[in-house]
């Protein structure tokens, strides 16, 4: 917000749970005063009954790389950066059988069985603990006949070259981003987080990219009388420092050409 004020250019949105409308609070994403402050664009624009990929990412961001306004694209969801300045594989879209046998199935069993339906190329590319990420592969797979590293190894330019950017990774370390991560949770439940969950709880579908959001579960299970309060906090907790501990892995893997400043 600092940079736009000073600069000028819209805030672009490029983290997975923000753009769904159905989760403000649990989010973070940015508040009515801050929107009233600076352009913001591509937060809350998709209903959380949809779905919503890194393609559909990529289409949606494409007028404001070319509008009068400087982007200004902010978010921590890798992929998202990677496939604007990398280029994203023009694979065909998932039929809704494929996508249904994926879920069924991740539901009774879990992610770790389809990595023994994938090639070992895509096996060596993928985040192997991301259920997300492989059941995508292993959509790809059926639904193609070629694995997902193949048709990375097909991806066609960049919407947006490193070499037309400037980069900048805040590399946060693990014991700060921690301790601020609790706490940020504790402040979305007394922010309201938990009547957004309220709000989720009658249509609450788990496998709808909208449900992915951090927090959202473990409120959904205190709701419907799984877990305590306490449980669900502490669940949330657990699963933002895994999320984070992956988002360093992705960092340090693809980013590694990125300025980097050093958060102590």
């Amino acid at each position: 917000m600092e940079i736009a004020a000073r600069q000028g250019g819209v805030i672009i949105n490029a983290d997975a749970l923000q753009v769904f409308a159905n989760w403000h609070v649990l989010t973070a994403r940015p508040s009515p005063q801050e929107i009233a402050l600076t352009p913001h664009a591509l937060y809350g624009h998709v209903p959380g009954s949809q779905g919503y990929s890194v393609g559909h990412w990529l289409r949606d961001v494409v007028p404001f790389l070319n509008g009068e306004q400087r982007p200004i694209i902010v978010g921590g969801t890798g992929l998202y950066f990677t496939a604007l300045t990398e280029g994203l594989a023009d694979i065909p879209d998932i039929p809704k059988a494929i996508r249904q046998q994926a879920d069924t199935r991740i539901q009774a069993e879990g992610h770790r069985p389809m990595l023994d339906d994938l090639d070992p190329a895509t096996t060596g590319r993928i985040d192997t603990n991301n259920p997300v990420r492989v059941q995508r592969a292993w959509e790809v797979l059926q639904a193609t006949g070629r694995g997902l590293a193949a048709w990375q190894d097909d991806t066609p330019a960049p919407l947006l070259a490193l070499d037309n950017a400037e980069t900048i990774l805040i590399d946060a370390a693990r014991d700060w981003l921690a301790e601020r991560a609790d706490r940020r949770f504790d402040l979305m439940l007394q922010n309201g987080a938990l009547d957004e969950a309220r709000a989720n709880l009658a249509d609450w579908d788990p496998m709808r990219p909208s449900s992915k959001a951090i927090g959202a579960p473990e409120l959904i299970a205190y709701l419907t009388g799984k877990m305590s309060l306490e449980q669900a906090g502490d669940s949330a907790k657990t699963a933002t420092r895994r999320y984070a501990k992956r988002q360093r892995t992705w960092f340090r893997a693809r980013m590694k050409t990125w300025n980097r400043i050093a958060r102590p």
